[in-house]
Order: structure tokens, then C-alpha cells, then sequence
């Protein structure tokens, strides 16, 4: 169903989608592949550009998704039937999120190339997956927990969470080629200009072609969703949500007629739109987290019924956590609010 919102925006393919396993051509040399996802956001983006390496024809893959036998599968019919007959000659990974990384060490086994990706989600991805910090496991319930989450059965089921980023990303590969914010990465008869974002993930990098008129959004920019921007365990006093809102103006300044190609959702033209869009909906919610805070300091599990108006699966209620605690943190360090420590060790927030 059209919104609104939606109306703001142009998608060129219509109500198109690949079929599983296979490709849809959106511009000279760039193919889209989607792949399923095991949770209520059931799908991933990832993109194909025709390269050519050490006089190599071939194809650059942007993104793998999950590490389970059914996306293996899927890339297990793309050799067969997507790539022309081509190797797979590169891999470019947008940021460190298991549904973008999870299967960069198979992917580069299998056909004996390179991962490129920006040195601060590699190496949080390689953390990731050898240990539980951030993803899971004690230390994110005690985390959630002195942000008022007391539901014991969700507790419980965080603790044993431990190794959940790595049931996704179960290894990655021990070399790669870094990606830095403004570099120009040459693929086949394009050079792709990296664009350095934070907030979501550590150091997302997305992807512009100005010959082609496309823009590799990854998870920064989306069509009907917003990306989550999230507080956790590892770094307890982040503040996440200015970085993200920098770094949509930085996408911002592409031109409009701009083919956004998003990791969910269907790709669509309308930058300014979309990023105006955002910045109106965390407006709103940071009035919405002064609002609540002025009636009686809450905690971040008291803002998940003003933020998130629908019922929350475990998965979902970790993303909603950070969240909330991304937009408490925004108005704490800006000084519209004050964090305080109750007697039950939970950080709660006020009106100065």
C-alpha cells in the first residue's frame, strides 16, 4: 500500500523483484540480487557490477548475506545461472552487520578473492564473531538491564545470546583491502567513490557512481524504514544518532535524479526527499523522549511503548533497546536531559 511517504518518492522498476536465485539489470553492468532473511525484515539486498581485474573479466559482489544453507543455496544458483559464465573477483562489504558480511569467508574462499571493507567494521566483525561482546550473551543483559529491562524471560534469552553474531558470521576472512571515506574505487569502466557513514555501523562505507547515476546506499538510506541506530554494551556512552543524521546530509548533496540502491526495500530515486524525511521522523521522536521524560524520568524499557507503537519479538526488543537509549544519549550529551542513577542501579532520564 502507497503512503504518503512513499509518494515522496520515485521507484523506477515499479513493483519488480528478482526472482530467488536470480538477477534484475538496473543499469549497464549492475544486476540486483535478493536474498531471505530469517526475521520480520525478511530480506536482503546485494549487488552485482561487472568488473575486470589483471585483464580478468568478471564480477565485483557487494554483500553476501546471512551464513545459513539457504543463502548458500542461492549463490549456489547465481554461479550457475547470474554471473554469465564469470568468476566473482571481488568482494566489497558495505558494513559489518551479519546480513552484509555473513558469508565473506566462503564467498572468498570459493572463488579465491579479495574482501574489501573499511578497517573499522573488519575488525569489529572479526571480534564479532569470536566472542559475545555486543551481540548477546552477559554482558548485554547487564547493559539492557541498568537501562530497564526487567523482563527475566527476555534476560535470560539475551544471556544466551552469546554467540549469536557468530551463528551468523561464523568466520571471516584473515585479509582484506581497506576502504577509506573519499577513495575511488575503479570497477570495470566506473570508478565508484566511497562515502564514509556512521551511526549505524561503525564505518559504513556506501557506494557512488556519478557516470552511472547510482548510489550503493547499503543500510544508510532506506525507502520505508529507518535505519536502526543503536547504543550497545561495548561502547555504553555512544552517541550514535548525530553521527547518522551527519552522515545522511553527506548523501544529501547527490544529485536528485540519483538511483538509490538501498540493502532493504526497492530501489528508488528521491535522496532529498528520503533524508528529510528521516530527519523529521528523529525530530519527532526526540520530542516524543522529552515529552515522556517531562511527565517522569524513564528509563530506556519505559520509552519502548512511546518509540514503538506494535508489538516486539525478542530480536526487535534489542534493536528498540538501543534505539531508545540512542535517543536518550542524543538529549543527555546535548544537555536537554540529565541521566540519573536510581537506587535499583537504573540509569533513568529527566529535564535538567
Amino acid at each position: 500500500m502507497s503512503t504518503p511517504q512513499d509518494q515522496a518518492l520515485h521507484y523506477p522498476l515499479g513493483d519488480q523483484l528478482p526472482s530467488p536465485g536470480q538477477t534484475l539489470d538496473l543499469a549497464p553492468g549492475v544486476r540486483w540480487v535478493r536474498m531471505g532473511l530469517p526475521f520480520a525484515l525478511d530480506h536482503v539486498n546485494l549487488w552485482l557490477l561487472r568488473d575486470r581485474i589483471d585483464g580478468v573479466d568478471g564480477w565485483t559482489a557487494v554483500d553476501t548475506g546471512i551464513a545459513n544453507d539457504a543463502t548458500r543455496a542461492a549463490w549456489e544458483q547465481l554461479f550457475r545461472e547470474g554471473l554469465d559464465g564469470l568468476p566473482l573477483l571481488r568482494l566489497v562489504v558495505t558494513h559489518m552487520h551479519p546480513d552484509h558480511i555473513g558469508l565473506a569467508q566462503w564467498l572468498t574462499a570459493r572463488w579465491n578473492c579479495r574482501l574489501w571493507i573499511s578497517a573499522t567494521d573488519y575488525h569489529a566483525a572479526c571480534t564479532g564473531s569470536r566472542s559475545v561482546t555486543g551481540h548477546g550473551g552477559a554482558a548485554a543483559a547487564e547493559f539492557f538491564g541498568r537501562h530497564g529491562l526487567s523482563d527475566p524471560e527476555a534476560l535470560e534469552k539475551v544471556r544466551q545470546r552469546g554467540g549469536y553474531y557468530a551463528s551468523m558470521v561464523p568466520e571471516v576472512p584473515t585479509q582484506f583491502a581497506r576502504l577509506l571515506d573519499g577513495q575511488r574505487l575503479r570497477i570495470g569502466e566506473h570508478d565508484w567513490h566511497c562515502i564514509a557513514g556512521h551511526g549505524h555501523a561503525p564505518e559504513h562505507i556506501s557506494l557512488h557512481c556519478p557516470a552511472l547515476g547510482v548510489l550503493i546506499s547499503g543500510d544508510m538510506l532506506l525507502p520505508r524504514i529507518s535505519t536502526n541506530v543503536s547504543v550497545l554494551d561495548q561502547e555504553p556512552e555512544a552517541n550514535p544518532l548525530p553521527l547518522y543524521l551527519d552522515s545522511l546530509e553527506r548523501l544529501a548533496v547527490l544529485p536528485a535524479e540519483t538511483l538509490v540502491l538501498p540493502s532493504h526495500g526497492k530501489p528508488f530515486v528521491g535522496i532529498g526527499p528520503r533524508v528529510a524525511q528521516l530527519r523529521e521522523h528523529h525530530e519527532k521522536r526526540l520530542q516524543e523522549v522529552l515529552q515522556a521524560c517531562a511527565a517522569q524520568p524513564l528509563h530506556a524499557a519505559g520509552l519502548l511503548p512511546v518509540l514503538f507503537r506494535r508489538p516486539l519479538d525478542l530480536h526487535q526488543t534489542t534493536f528498540a533497546m538501543g534505539e531508545a537509549i540512542a535517543h536518550l544519549h542524543a538529549l543527555w550529551q546535548e544537555g536537554r536531559l540529565q541521566r540519573l542513577a536510581g537506587p535499583d542501579g537504573v540509569w533513568r532520564f529527566a529535564p535538567p
